[in-house]
């Protein structure tokens, strides 16, 4: 049989055979030209477009190629869940074992339904049947007024020391720099194409990353309001973990 390669699917594949040894300073990427068509027919079909190259890019359309790298269309997978929302872990017999207390539903979790966690609150599946299972697991496991069980003298101490962890570090790679290595390296390597060679390649240089951040990360500078520097930085360490499990 023949198989069936979503269209999204095989453009991207003839982008990443390009763009290995394409153009820009690094011979990372692509050009897409729509500057052979009338800045009219840009501004009433294609606006949406146009001003992304614009934000992103900082490209006029009408006189310039835009820069472009290829994605895969979608990834499958999520938090594992059962029919009740309830969140999954490996037990130790190896059997899934459900976590207490965690629900997850909608886009973050995978129930393993197919498109179950593709299109988040707009899937009918989500809000129709996972929402609803979500509330009677609720319903089933709590009892209004019930107080919740008591603390102990170091509750949410690891998560203010994993905090201050990122606030005072004093190495001299910026956030931005190791996440700009990653990116790279994502898309090298496991983007499009996935083959063992690559994958190796990629997963390899996931574990020099992680190194990297974990003994040379240089700490936080923004100390104003909402603390972007802290929340990027924290984004980054998650994604480092992700890679390494993933």
């Amino acid at each position: 049989p023949i198989p069936c390669v979503p269209w999204q699917s095989q453009t991207s594949g003839q982008y990443q055979r390009r763009v290995h040894g394409g153009v820009g300073e690094h011979r990372d990427h692509i050009f897409l030209h729509l500057d052979h068509l009338p800045p009219e027919t840009l501004k009433s079909r294609l606006p949406g477009i146009s001003e992304t190259a614009a934000i992103f890019s900082g490209v006029d359309v009408t006189k310039e190629p835009i820069p472009v790298l290829p994605t895969v269309h979608y990834n499958m997978g999520g938090i594992p869940t059962n029919w009740k929302t309830e969140v999954l872990t490996i037990g130790a017999d190896g059997k899934d074992q459900v976590v207490p207390g965690l629900l997850s539903c909608g886009e973050a979790a995978c129930a393993s339904v197919h498109g179950a966690n593709r299109l988040g609150a707009n899937s009918l599946l989500d809000l129709v049947v996972f929402g609803r299972a979500a509330a009677h697991t609720i319903r089933d496991n709590l009892k209004p007024g019930e107080p919740h069980p008591p603390l102990n003298g170091v509750d949410g101490l690891e998560t203010i020391e994993r905090l201050d962890e990122k606030r005072y570090a004093t190495g001299d790679r910026k956030t931005a720099d190791i996440r700009l290595d990653l990116q790279k390296n994502m898309q090298n390597n496991v983007a499009v194409f996935r083959v063992e060679e690559s994958m190796q390649e990629g997963a390899d240089a996931c574990d020099v990353l992680f190194k990297d951040y974990r003994e040379n990360f240089g700490g936080i500078k923004d100390k104003s309001l909402y603390e972007l520097d802290l929340i990027e930085a924290l984004e980054l360490e998650n994604l480092l973990i992700l890679q390494l499990v993933g």
